[in-house]
Parts: structure tokens; sequence; C-alpha cells
């Protein structure tokens, strides 16, 4: 049992409480494991795939995976940690994107060990009645206790009524469910909290928590998100995926490893051993890139996109001393000819300009041949100018 404990801890921020799920463990049955997601946007991308990894261990260990479809939270609109309210969505934008994410889903997880539950279900019948003994388990200081709201609270920043109700209707979600364990991210954790409060309420053990880190973007600083274009979606071209990848910083390079591999924890640190004596890490990115690309497109998609990366890279003689730098956008994006000035590899603009007109520039092994192109925030490049000149740039 401690072997299964140690999966389900790996690469994971917080379990509460730990004697609890072990004590659950030890009973033998399958516990039902819940994630919720609310379908606010149709494309998965590796971010997402953080918990639904989290989940696809669990199912291996032999329990019950419950995907959530948050169709009822969805037209709520959940804060977005960001200050404000979050928009609420249609219902037809809800229908179309809960389809969309069961389309995809399953590219990770088992359908045979997997329950996709959708929360109208419960709450469509709860009525208003019911709605009003919900909000009557909780005061409104202890809704102010979570982050986002105390802080809007304190600026005098507007926060709806209805808001209050999301973290009520996901801990609500648990009580309909029978969880046992819940998963989410580190910005979760008050929701994630709400359903054990609910659970004891209504006379049920209440769940275990497992809190699960948000992964970084491209940048290397924001959460992944398709709005920052610093994410690596599911569904895109394997080379694609496999280009971003490779273009990961070194020390990034092993936060994705942790988070989203499914080596075995020994292999991940014999990797680290050989790049800590002298290894080169692009070797070890190779591996993870193959790896992510095979899941979600098969093993030849993933050799194919190897031996083009190959081509347009590793022939081409990058050196592994190219300076690595960040550089701030404007509105949004950066427009070639200034990337390259700022990064030392021409010394005017106009240089830029002229260079890209003779055909000596190239952005990830492509020739750019408008001299209007422009990198967006997020992004992350390998410029080079000549045969000689080469810098690796994140768009800030």
């Amino acid at each position: 049992m401690q072997d299964a404990l140690q999966e389900i801890k790996r690469g994971a921020d917080e379990l509460l409480i730990e004697a609890e799920l072990v004590e659950r463990l030890k009973s033998g049955r399958p516990l039902r494991i819940k994630a919720g997601f609310d379908p606010t946007a149709p494309d998965l991308h590796l971010g997402h795939t953080v918990l639904l990894n989290k989940l696809r261990q669990f199912q291996e260990l032999g329990h019950q995976v419950i995907f959530l479809i948050g169709d009822f939270t969805g037209m709520i609109g959940d804060p977005t940690g960001k200050n404000a309210t979050r928009p609420p969505l249609t219902r037809e934008a809800v229908v179309e994107n809960a389809k969309t994410y069961r389309e995809q889903v399953f590219r990770i997880l088992d359908p045979a060990k997997t329950e996709v539950r959708f929360n109208s279900e419960w709450m469509e019948k709860l009525g208003a009645a019911g709605m009003v003994r919900l909000a009557a388990t909780h005061t409104v200081a202890r809704m102010l206790e979570r982050d986002d709201f105390h802080k809007r609270y304190t600026s005098q920043q507007p926060i709806a009524i209805h808001e209050f109700l999301y973290p009520l209707i996901q801990g609500y979600d648990s009580v309909e469910l029978r969880a046992d364990v819940e998963i989410g991210g580190t910005d979760q954790k008050f929701n994630l909290l709400m359903g054990r409060e609910l659970q004891k309420h209504h006379g049920q053990p209440p769940q275990c928590v497992l809190t699960m880190p948000l992964l970084e973007g491209l940048d290397g600083v924001n959460k992944m998100s398709k709005s920052l274009g610093n994410y690596v979606g599911i569904n895109e071209p394997p080379r694609e995926i496999f280009g971003k990848l490779m273009s990961v910083s070194d020390e990034l390079m092993w936060r994705y490893i942790h988070l989203l591999s499914f080596e075995p924890l020994a292999t991940i640190e014999g990797w680290k051993r050989q790049v800590a004596e002298g290894a080169n890490p692009r070797d070890v990115k190779v591996r993870f890139a193959q790896e992510i690309v095979t899941r979600f497109h098969g093993r030849a998609a993933a050799e194919e996109a190897l031996a083009e990366f190959e081509a347009r890279f590793q022939r081409g003689a990058l050196p592994d001393d190219m300076p690595e730098l960040s550089l701030a956008g404007v509105d949004g994006a950066l427009a070639v000819p200034q990337l390259l000035k700022l990064a030392g590899l021409v010394p005017s603009t106009s240089e830029a300009i002229r260079q890209i007109a003779a055909g000596g520039v190239r952005l990830d092994g492509e020739r750019v041949v408008d001299k209007g192109a422009s990198v967006p925030a997020g992004a992350t490049v390998v410029a080079q100018v000549g045969k000689r000149k080469f810098a690796r740039v994140t768009v800030v």
C-alpha cells in the first residue's frame, strides 16, 4: 500500500488528510475519485492533463474516476482568481464545450473506469428552496476567507451574490457523488475543502483532498493558458507539440517531466544524475517530447516529429551555449526586426529588415519572409541570423 500512496502523492502539492486516505486504501474497496471541469474552453492543453494524469494513476491502482463536467456551475461563472467575475456561459456554449471535453479526455482516461457526470443532474432538481438551504450552511465571513474574495472585498471591488454559490455547489457535488477523494489545482483548495464540510453536514465521511500544482506555460512564468498563447494543446500537430516542448528552458523541463511524464521516478532521477554529470539536457527533452507526442498521436508520429526536428535544428548545428533571453512585447507581441535587435543578433532594425529580405533570418528553423512578422507574448522561439548567430527568446 505504501507504493500506491507514493504514486498518489507523486507530483502533488498537498494531501489532506493523509491518514484518512490510508484508512480508505486499507479497506480494499475501489475509491470514488472526483475531479470537476467547467467547460469554459473547448480544447485541452497539457496544463489540464496534470489533473487527468493523476486520475489515470488512480484508475491504474484500481479506483473509479468521476469526470464531472460542471455544466450547471459553468453557467454561473467561477471567480477567475484575478479579482474579477468570470462571465457565465450560455447553455449552448456549455453543451458544445462539454462534447469536446468528452472526446478528448479518453485519450488519457480508461472509459471502462470512468463515470462522466454533469452536475445539472442534481442541481436542477434542487430548486430554489434547496439552494437556500445549501446557502444557509455557511456564513459570508467564511466565504470571505477565500483569497480572491478577500482581496476583492478589501479593495472594494464588487462581488456578486451568485459567486458565493459556486464553492457551495462544487462542495455539494461531492455529497451527491459520495466522493472519497477530490482532486483539483492549488487555486481550488477552498472549494475542495468545502466538499469536506458539506459531506460532514450530510452525515457522510469527508472526502480527502489532493491539490496539484498549476503548470506554468512555455514562458515559465504564467499559468499555461490558451489566451496567453503559452500553451501546448493535446490536439496540436505532432511537430508543434514536439517543437514547443523542445523550446522550454532546461530548468522548466524538469517541472514538466515531473508533472506530465509517466516514466518511473527512478528513471527521472537517473536522467537528472546524467545531466548533472555532463549529459546534454536536450537528450532528455527529446525523450520527454517523444513520450508526449506518442501519448496523443502515436509512436509513428513521434518518430516522424523527431526526424523532422533533427532535420530542422540539429543538422543545422544549434549551439549548446546560445543566449536565452526574455524580451517584453508591445500589445501582446514583439515584431521580429525589434526582437533581433534586442537579442543582439543585428545592430539595428534596418539591418534586421535587410537580413529578412535576403533570406538570412529563421525562427525555429523556418525562414522569415515577412518583415512585418511578430512573435506573440508567451511564445519561445530560436532566432537565427545567418549561419552562426542564435538566441532562444521568450516574449513576455
